[in-house]
């Protein structure tokens, strides 16, 4: 059971990073930073790859 709960948090972190990323997009936008709105696509690529990997995963435990 700890091994679905261990999933199940980096899910969760994965999706937070996500949102993150499009929080600083959208600032970065706002404000004209290109360096904040960079930072925030990289952040959101970065959790799609962890979510990439984790339905990887999935996909194998099923």
């Amino acid at each position: 059971m700890e091994a679905i709960d261990m999933a199940f948090d980096d899910k969760v972190d994965n999706k937070a990073e996500e949102l993150g990323g499009k929080a600083k997009e959208g600032v970065g936008k706002a404000t004209d930073d290109k360096d904040l709105e960079a930072e925030g696509k990289a952040d959101q690529g970065s959790s799609k790859l962890k979510q990439a990997g984790e339905n990887i995963k999935d996909a194998f435990k099923s």
